[in-house]
């Protein structure tokens, strides 16, 4: 049985505690570094085109907008697994950056990691107090200190980062391709095969995937479901669930049900 439940706090973090058997992510990114643990089964999914698998125990590691699917490695086993959303402002504070890192790798097998994310995901998810929160997120971010986890942020491609802003920050109902790579200087094919050669999606689906991370802030402010559908430019309520459930796991009455 998919099972997903999340938990906000005040400190800006979101904790995930998942089960998966026949559900599986489609291709989406999120706006937030993402760690996890494996507890039981094996995850696999592609991260911008390369296969990988977390075994129990294995701590993963998202960048922001990078883009990756999911799903367990054999459906009838089924995989336990903890994710925590860190914004990239919070996690650079917690690390003393002021500019972007990135991970090193994408899976480690490291006991005080796994152990330091188990910790702050379970105060989080069961609302402990503001301040054992902090304490506990420092505890894990006192892990990246070392450089073998990360590495300086390869600028992107102006192009591609241009676009990205254009789609993300100036959303509107309908995605006008036109208009894009007549500002970018490229063709409307030209634009498209950069940017899914870049990014390993195509424009829409990054425009569809920002639409829903747009409307989970939405969600978690009004607990409007219709509103968000109409404010987003989703055709109808089952296009929203759908859309959101490939990147959540939940519908959006599910996902407003836990706030």
């Amino acid at each position: 049985m998919d099972k997903f439940i999340y938990k906000n706090n005040k400190l800006g973090i979101t904790a995930l505690s998942a089960k998966m058997n026949k559900f599986s992510y489609k291709k989406h990114a999120h706006e937030e570094y993402a760690i996890g643990v494996t507890l039981r089964g094996v995850q696999e999914y592609k991260l911008e085109g390369w296969s990988k698998a977390s075994y129990a125990n294995g701590v993963m590691l998202f960048n922001p907008e990078q883009v990756h699917d999911g799903k367990a490695g054999h459906y009838k086993e089924g995989i336990d697994y903890i994710m925590l959303y860190i914004k990239p402002e919070l996690f650079l504070e917690g690390i003393c950056k002021k500019d972007i890192v990135t991970f090193s790798e994408p899976i480690v097998y490291k006991d005080k990691l796994k152990s330091d994310i188990l910790n702050l995901s379970k105060a989080v998810l069961n609302g402990y107090d503001d301040a054992l929160c902090n304490e506990l997120y420092l505890e894990l971010v006192d892990n990246f200190s070392s450089k073998e986890f990360l590495s300086t942020y390869k600028n992107e491609n102006q192009i591609i980062k241009k676009a990205k802003e254009m789609i993300y920050y100036e959303l509107d109902n309908v995605l006008y391709l036109e208009d894009i790579s007549k500002q970018l200087s490229l063709s409307k094919f030209e634009f498209i095969r950069l940017f899914k050669a870049n990014t390993g999606i195509t424009p829409y689906q990054f425009f569809l995937n920002a639409k829903v991370v747009h409307s989970k802030r939405y969600l978690e402010i009004t607990k409007d479901i219709y509103g968000a559908v109409v404010e987003f430019g989703f055709t109808d309520l089952s296009h929203y669930n759908r859309n959101f459930k490939k990147v959540y796991g939940l519908t959006p009455l599910q996902y407003i049900s836990q706030l």
